[in-house]
């Protein structure tokens, strides 16, 4: 039987490196736009590459601070990595890479401080050369020029690819940092995206893994929510980090890890500790701490009637997470996001390679009621391959 034809479209690599310092995600996708102007995303291959621990190290001390001639370093070296990524979920795809448009990368946030301006590195003119394909990075500055947070971008792809047609939905990308979309029903292209509202929540897992990190040397994160399943949180510690003031900060807002440093996460541990606690209790707390946060933000900034909840991202993968985000969610249906669509771990790289897309086609890439910017850009500078 003849292959079924794929319909046509435009086909773009999608490059993140996220605040969790796990790796790259890469991935193929191709958009098709339908005839009603629906956009619809197929993933033709998602390929993840972990940071080596020299690779994770170098980022992480980056993000503290670092040499001048470090940061120079750095910065094309993450574009070499960035470009291995690419070349390897080109291969996985099968695609020849006449048929790609162009290369999104993100790259990665050494430090974002809000409308007063933020930094990714990854070098796009090394991704082009080493890919020989165009380059599109630099996403989030000219939303900050506009006035804009510059985060969270990823709410034109929740709202244009994966929204309801009758009802509202909240997304929570549960990364490094936690950031989440609220979508009204979005019948199509032409719907009114101005009560799109979007922003972080506070911690996605860098919390939870750095904690594991710090208490078990050996482990990188808590694989299958197993420490913080056998253990207590500690409400006490809770509740006095939710009474920071960032917490009860209307929307539009954005943060990082420069406020989850590697200090905070030893501060968090030492609370915790004072409080007599195991190691499965501190990790159970930085669980519960996440999922709170986030509780917090929807009833305070969500006031919709949202049916149903999609979590992405690697703190998906932790069931001990997304038990305790279904319960204080409660009675919202909570579910992973790759129970709809596909492998949530690739959805972050999804959504900026249709930011790719989007600057290709001179159409903006920010929504003002996520960003906080004066009106819609078109996002990303352009590296010729």
């Amino acid at each position: 039987m003849p292959a079924t034809p794929r319909a046509a479209g435009d086909v773009l690599v999608g490059l993140m490196s996220g605040t969790s310092l796990d790796g790259i995600t890469a991935v193929v996708v191709r958009f098709v736009e339908g005839e009603q102007g629906r956009i619809t995303p197929e993933l033709l291959a998602h390929v993840e590459r972990p940071y080596t621990s020299g690779q994770r190290a170098r980022l992480a001390a980056a993000m503290q601070g670092a040499s001048a001639a470090e940061y120079t370093r750095l910065d094309f070296a993450l574009g070499g990595w960035l470009a291995d990524a690419a070349v390897a979920v080109i291969a996985e795809a099968g695609v020849p890479r006449s048929d790609i448009r162009a290369v999104a990368s993100h790259g990665h946030t050494v430090w974002h401080l809000g409308t007063q301006g933020t930094w990714q590195f990854g070098q796009p003119a090394v991704i082009a050369e080493r890919t020989g394909l165009d380059t599109i990075a630099d996403f989030r500055v000219r939303d900050v020029a506009a006035g804009g947070e510059g985060a969270p971008l990823v709410p034109i792809a929740d709202a244009l690819l994966f929204s309801r047609p009758d009802a509202w939905r909240l997304l929570q990308n549960l990364g490094g940092i936690g950031n989440m979309t609220v979508l009204p029903p979005i019948a199509g292209p032409d719907a009114d995206l101005t009560a799109v509202r979007a922003f972080d929540t506070g911690p996605g897992v860098c919390i939870i893994d750095g904690a594991v990190r710090l208490l078990r040397p050996g482990l990188t994160f808590d694989r299958d929510g197993a420490m913080a399943l056998q253990g207590h949180a500690i409400e006490s510690v809770i509740e006095e980090l939710l009474r920071d003031p960032w917490y009860a900060a209307s929307p539009p807002k954005s943060t990082g890890r420069e406020r989850f440093t590697s200090a905070f996460i030893g501060d968090f541990v030492a609370r915790c500790r004072a409080a007599g606690s195991r190691d499965e209790d501190v990790i159970a707390t930085a669980v519960w701490f996440t999922a709170r946060s986030i509780a917090l933000a929807v009833q305070r900034f969500v006031p919709q009637d949202v049916g149903d909840v999609l979590l992405s991202g690697g703190g998906a993968r932790n069931p001990a997470l997304r038990e305790a985000i279904a319960m204080t969610l409660s009675p919202r249906l909570v579910r992973p996001f790759g129970d709809h669509y596909f492998d949530g771990d690739a959805k972050e790289a999804v959504a900026f390679a249709f930011l790719g897309w989007l600057h290709l086609h001179r159409r903006a890439g920010n929504l003002r009621g996520a960003t906080g910017a004066r009106g819609p850009r078109v996002l990303g500078a352009l590296y010729p391959g």
